[in-house]
Parts: structure tokens; C-alpha cells; sequence
């Protein structure tokens, strides 16, 4: 099973430069927010509204070694996946443009589907 992790293009060259992925957010979080693909782009409309040159980092759950647990810790139900360690760039089975559009609005490539 796949999921996504929203990132910078500059931020996903240097994880492949070294191996690993881990969010600046980390320090403060503890985890990697992730996200199936039916709540990306919302999560991204809203988190990174109008931000350009980012990239959907698509991950196979079954590569981890860390614990990734679906969680929702604002109170709501709908469960999101969070990886508890860092992102191995052998877990990343492909990195997707994820431009936003003119209303700074994004949309989930076609090729993903939701």
C-alpha cells in the first residue's frame, strides 16, 4: 500500500543526495505527516496554498522499517499516516510534479487518481 508525503522539490533532491528523508518539522512533531492520496490535496491546499515547485513523494508502506501509525491527533476521525522515523529513499517508489494552479489551489496528478 502507497501513500504521500508533500515536499519541496529542493527537499526531496537532498533526501536522495543522502538517503534518507527527514521534515524540518520533525524536531517539533516527531514524526512525518503522510497522507492518502484522496486527502492530498486538500492537506495541500491548505498547508501549502500558492507554494511552487513541490513534489508528492509516494511511499510504499511495506518498505519501512520505522512505525508508521494512522492516527488523526487534532480530534477529528479521519486517520492520517504518520511515519515515526525517517523516510529511507528506498521506501519512495516515485516522486510526482505536484504543481499548484493559478488559484494556488492543488490537484492530484491524473495518473494517481483518488
Amino acid at each position: 500500500m502507497t501513500f504521500f508525503h508533500i515536499t519541496s522539490r529542493a527537499e526531496a533532491t537532498k533526501a536522495t543526495r543522502v538517503g534518507s528523508y527527514v521534515p524540518e518539522a520533525y524536531d517539533r512533531d516527531g514524526f512525518i505527516h503522510c497522507s492518502y492520496s484522496h486527502q492530498v490535496t486538500r492537506v495541500a491546499s491548505i498547508h501549502y496554498r500558492g507554494r511552487e515547485n513541490m513534489v508528492l513523494l509516494e511511499i510504499d508502506r511495506d518498505r519501512l522499517a520505522d512505525k508508521v501509525i494512522d492516527e488523526n491527533l487534532d480530534g477529528g476521525e479521519e486517520l492520517f499516516p504518520h511515519i515515526y522515523g525517517s523516510l529511507p529513499t528506498s521506501a519512495v517508489v516515485a516522486v510526482h510534479d505536484f504543481p499548484c494552479r493559478e488559484d494556488g489551489q492543488f490537484e492530484l496528478p491524473d495518473h494517481l487518481g483518488a
